[in-house]
Order: C-alpha cells, then structure tokens, then sequence
C-alpha cells in the first residue's frame, strides 16, 4: 500500500479472539490476522503486528493512526492491547481513537435489535444492546437469547444460534472497528492516550466499581 495518508493499524484483544489488522484511509482491510489469544497477549501481539508489517509491505513510519477495541473483556488481554496502543501512539506521534468493541461486534452483526451476550467470570454474563451500558445478568441459563442475539466466548452458555452468529461477528470484526474508528477520526474526534482505559467483564482487583444508570462499567481510574 502506497498511500500518501499513511495507514491505519486496528487491534482488538477483548475477546479470546486476537484482532490485528492494516486498513487504509478510505476504510479497505489490507491485511489481518485472529488467532486465540490463550492468556499470552504480552507474547503475542506485538509479533502479530510484526508479521502483518511484513506480509503486507507496511512501516510504522507510515502509520496515520490506530483504532484500538476498549472491551468489555478479560482484564489481561485489554491491559495489554490498550496499553500498546497507547505506547505506539505516543512513541510514533500519532492518534488513537478507542472504539467498544461490544459496539463494534453489533455493528458487524447488521445492529439492528440484537444483543450481544459476554462471558463476566465463570458464572455470570454481561448482555450489551446497541446505544446502551452492559448490565450484569447472573447465573443466567443457555437458551434465554433470542434470535437476533450473538454470543462471544460462551461455549456451553448461550444458545448455539448465538455463539454462531458470534462467530460470524468475530470475521467482520477487523472491518467494523476500521469503519467505526474512520468515522471518529473524520469527525476530528480522537483519544487522549493518557485517558483511554478499558472496559473490564468483571471488575479488576483494587478498581473502583461505578454503576451507571441501566447497566454496569468497571475501569481503573484514568488519573
């Protein structure tokens, strides 16, 4: 890729699914790799972008800017794939926009009406709609979703109609992050590397605990 505007690096490690992927300004994927990310983030990530540099011919040098999924997930994978971000951004000077992964999940699966239903520990869930806060659903039985619903990393805990079309998410989810971080950034609306901070699944040791109206977040203070 040539381009005179550079590039657009995306990364998403929320979800057991690793998202590394190149995009161009105007909102095409060059380049992108999912792999399992079985608690090795650290280990992992930056290799996978070391290969999608050389795969796809690209340079850091040429980055324009990043667009990072900010969850909700697990704590180590978000720490580590916002933390990268934040590093790059600040070590190349360019801007990062962080987008929910949760809303960018929604966005691949066509939005609409369906929810998206996350694992929040070994027992309990958290189910997102389009445009709303994360509510904590405890203990819940497989099989409450209904057919618009999409499931991410709940094998055995949500219908098999839903961690299907939470798989087919999961593919598109390079795109709909590139998409939903293009609009930002044509907007002129970017992050303060210093504040971004992720949403966690299930409230990190030592992290105060905020309640919103109609739904749950937990994140470390940005300060």
């Amino acid at each position: 890729m040539t381009s005179a505007a550079g590039w657009i690096l995306v990364l998403d490690t929320a979800t057991n699914t690793v998202v590394v992927a190149a995009g161009t300004p105007d909102g095409a994927i060059v380049d992108a790799e999912a792999f399992e990310g079985r608690y090795r983030h650290s280990q992992e990530l930056l290799p996978a972008v070391q290969r999608l540099l050389e795969r796809a011919g690209l340079s850091l040098t040429a980055l324009a800017a990043l667009v990072v999924g900010t969850g909700p997930g697990a704590f180590t994978g978000l720490r580590v794939g916002i933390a990268t971000a934040k590093t790059l951004a600040h070590e190349l000077g360019v801007p990062v926009i962080g987008i929910a992964t949760s809303a960018a999940l929604l966005d691949a699966a066509g939005g609409g009406a369906a929810r998206l239903w996350l694992p929040s520990g070994p027992r309990d869930r958290l189910v997102v709609a389009a445009g709303e806060q994360p509510v904590l659903v405890h203990v819940d039985p497989a099989g409450t979703e209904t057919d618009d619903d999409l499931a991410i990393d709940l094998p055995g805990r949500a219908s098999e109609a839903a961690v299907g079309r939470g798989r087919a998410a999961l593919a598109q989810l390079p795109q709909s992050l590139l998409r939903l971080g293009l609009t930002r950034l044509a907007a002129g609306e970017t992050d303060d590397p210093e504040r971004l901070v992720p949403a966690y699944a299930v409230p990190p040791r030592g992290a105060p605990v905020s309640e919103t109206e109609g739904g749950v977040a937990w994140s470390r203070d940005p300060r």
